[in-house]
């Protein structure tokens, strides 16, 4: 029966036998060689690395940056830094304009949203521009009715305003212009004081309504459906305005007197039968309202719900009053 005991006797005969052999196996290079390359070919799990590692490296001391700073490319005398300032100053000066464009839009984006608000509180006001002087002409509501006239060809109207009943003015369209004038100036008044940004908005839709209502008027209770006629009373209307901002200017600046006149130019046409007491009113109530909207907040009158008194109807016992001066000269 076969067995795989070696007894020691053999044992050292066979290690004695191995020994030479083994030495010159080391001691060859050809054969060294040969072995490591087996070696390698045999145990080597990673493909070869071109890394070389100059100095030991260790936890305590680790190795420094192969790289402290960018390469400068050969032949270009500017930095890698400098090169990256340029092309981001050639980014911004292509993006410099959409810049300017969104700069732009944040500046303006307050009042782009407050002309809607300016646009819908000033359509509100106007209306309470307008209902001071408001009148109605029933036969324009008729078929093929007659618009009655005064003499001097305008439309006639019907109306319980005082400023008709009170002032001995026709109802008529020219007449319901200059009285909404008025309230539309001391509105404007009012929004002169509102900041330099926003103030001529308001002012171009409050003005804006006041000529659309105008129109309105002439469509709707004189049946002027001709554009071209229209447009040309409107011319008129605005001419008038234009007038009003420069003459209440100026009488509220220099004083009652000249304001009187004003009004008394406006309003009454200049007419020599004039009650003066009835126009002293209306400049006190012109006086008494521009206190009010001065003591007014901003948002009082912003907020499209701005109502003026009664009228000049209660200015009648305070222009009744003697004044202390014509008093003196009386006695005297």
């Amino acid at each position: 029966m076969a067995s795989n005991y070696t007894c020691r006797a053999c044992s050292r005969a066979l290690s004695r036998q191995s020994t030479p052999l083994l030495q010159a196996t080391r001691s060859s290079p050809k054969v060294a060689a040969f072995r490591r390359a087996e070696s390698a070919r045999n145990l080597s799990t990673t493909a070869p690395s071109a890394y070389h590692a100059s100095n030991s490296l260790s936890a305590a001391q680790p190795a420094p940056p192969t790289i402290s700073k960018p390469a400068e490319p050969s032949g270009n005398p500017m930095s890698t830094r400098s090169q990256i300032h340029a092309i981001q100053q050639g980014l911004d000066a292509q993006r410099s304009p959409l810049r300017r464009i969104a700069a732009k839009i944040q500046e303006k984006a307050p009042l782009m949203t407050e002309t809607y608000v300016a646009y819908a509180a000033t359509q509100q006001l106007i209306k309470e521009c307008t209902r001071h002087a408001d009148y109605t002409i029933p036969q324009a509501l008729e078929k093929n009715e007659e618009i009655p006239r005064d003499e001097t060809g305008a439309h006639l109207g019907v109306s319980d305003s005082w400023w008709f009943k009170e002032l001995g003015l026709a109802p008529t369209f020219i007449n319901w212009a200059q009285i909404t004038f008025i309230h539309t100036y001391l509105l404007q008044v009012r929004f002169r004081m509102f900041p330099k940004t926003h103030a001529p908005l308001w002012i171009q839709h409050l003005t804006n309504h006041a000529f659309y209502a105008a129109e309105d008027r002439l469509v709707v209770w004189h049946k002027l459906n001709a554009n071209s006629l229209r447009q040309k009373y409107l011319k008129d209307v605005f001419s008038q305005w234009r007038a009003v901002l420069l003459s209440y200017d100026e009488g509220i600046v220099k004083g009652d007197a000249v304001l009187a006149t004003a009004v008394w130019r406006n309003v009454f046409a200049s007419r020599e039968d004039v009650d003066f007491e009835k126009l002293a009113q209306i400049v006190g109530y012109m006086r008494r309202e521009l206190a009010r909207l001065d003591q007014a907040s901003d948002d009082d009158v912003a907020n499209g719900a701005w109502k003026f008194s009664a009228g000049p109807v209660e200015e009648e016992k305070v222009v009744k009053v003697q004044a202390r001066s014509m008093a003196g000269e009386m006695r005297a």
